[in-house]
C-alpha cells in the first residue's frame, strides 16, 4: 500500500491511466447493512419517515445515496422542492449516523483477490486509482477505511453520490477533478471497473471504457455491454493489465 495515496507524483506530471472504482459489489460485498441503516436513519430525522414501511420497487444496486433516497421520499408522500432543498441535510445526517453505526472492522467483507490487484495495480507507475461510487463521500471513506483498503485511492479525487444524485454525471467529475491545468483527464485513458449496469451506463454516458465483474448481484449477461467482463479478481487484474497495456 502506497505511504502518501495524495502522492501523485512529481508537479506537473499526469499519470497514464485513470482507473474508476465502484465500491459495493465491485471491492466490497456485504457492508451494506449499516449503510442502509444510517441513510433511512436520516429519512427518519430530516423528513420523519419511516423508510422501512415503505414500498420500493426501485433495486438499489448501481444507484446512488441521493437516488435511493428520493425514490423513498416520493413513494412516501414528500413534494420534490422539499427533497431538493433538503437533501444535503439528508447527505450530512447519513455520514454522521453511519459513522456511528459502522462496523469497526469490515476486512472481511474485502472480495477475495481484490487487495492483490490494488496492490499490483498501484504500484505501476502509469496507474491512478479512484473512487466513483453510488455512496455518499463522509461513508465510502470510512467504509474503505474500515476494510483497510482505503490507502490506495486519492483523496480530492474521484465523484461520490455526494457530488451528484446522477450516477450518469460521476465520470466527468472524477476526470475534471483527476485533470491538469483546467483539462479534464482525457476519455480514452479513463476506465470504469464496476459491477452493475449503472456502471456501464455511468461509463458510456461519457464515452469511457468499462471493465465489470459478476462479484456483484449482476452475471454475465447483465454485463455484456462492458468492454470485459470478469468473473473474479484474478481475471479483472488480467483484463486491467490489457487495458492499462494497450497503446
Amino acid at each position: 500500500m502506497p505511504a502518501h495515496a495524495d502522492d501523485l507524483g512529481a508537479p506537473g506530471a499526469c499519470p497514464k491511466r485513470l482507473l474508476l472504482f465502484d465500491i459495493d459489489g465491485t471491492l466490497l460485498s456485504g457492508a451494506t447493512r449499516a449503510h442502509r441503516a444510517a441513510l433511512h436513519r436520516a429519512l427518519a430525522d430530516v423528513h420523519e419517515i419511516d423508510a422501512d414501511s415503505v414500498e420500493l420497487t426501485l433495486q438499489p444496486a448501481g444507484r446512488t445515496d441521493g437516488e435511493i433516497a428520493r425514490a423513498i421520499l416520493l413513494a412516501a408522500g414528500v413534494a420534490q422542492p422539499q427533497i431538493d432543498a433538503r437533501a444535503p441535510e439528508v447527505a450530512t445526517v447519513c455520514c454522521r449516523v453511519y459513522a456511528e453505526l459502522c462496523e469497526t472492522d469490515l476486512s472481511s467483507c474485502v472480495i477475495d483477490g481484490i487487495r492483490d490487484v490494488l496492490e499490483r495495480v498501484s504500484a505501476r507507475e502509469d496507474a491512478r486509482l479512484a473512487l466513483v461510487t453510488g455512496n455518499f463521500e463522509g461513508v465510502a471513506w470510512l467504509k474503505l477505511s474500515r476494510a483497510g483498503i482505503g490507502g490506495w485511492f486519492a483523496t480530492g479525487q474521484g465523484a461520490f453520490a455526494t457530488d451528484t444524485e446522477d450516477r450518469l454525471r460521476m465520470a466527468p467529475i472524477a476526470r475534471r477533478r483527476a485533470g491538469m491545468r483546467g483539462r479534464p483527464f482525457p476519455r480514452e485513458r479513463t476506465l470504469v471497473i464496476g459491477d452493475t449496469p449503472r456502471d456501464i451506463a455511468c461509463a458510456r454516458a461519457d464515452q469511457l471504457a468499462c471493465v465489470a465483474v459478476t462479484t456483484g448481484p449482476f452475471g454475465f449477461g447483465e454485463l455484456r455491454d462492458a468492454d470485459a467482463v470478469t468473473r473474479d479478481a484474478e481475471e479483472l487484474y488480467d483484463a486491467l493489465e490489457d487495458w492499462l497495456d494497450a497503446p
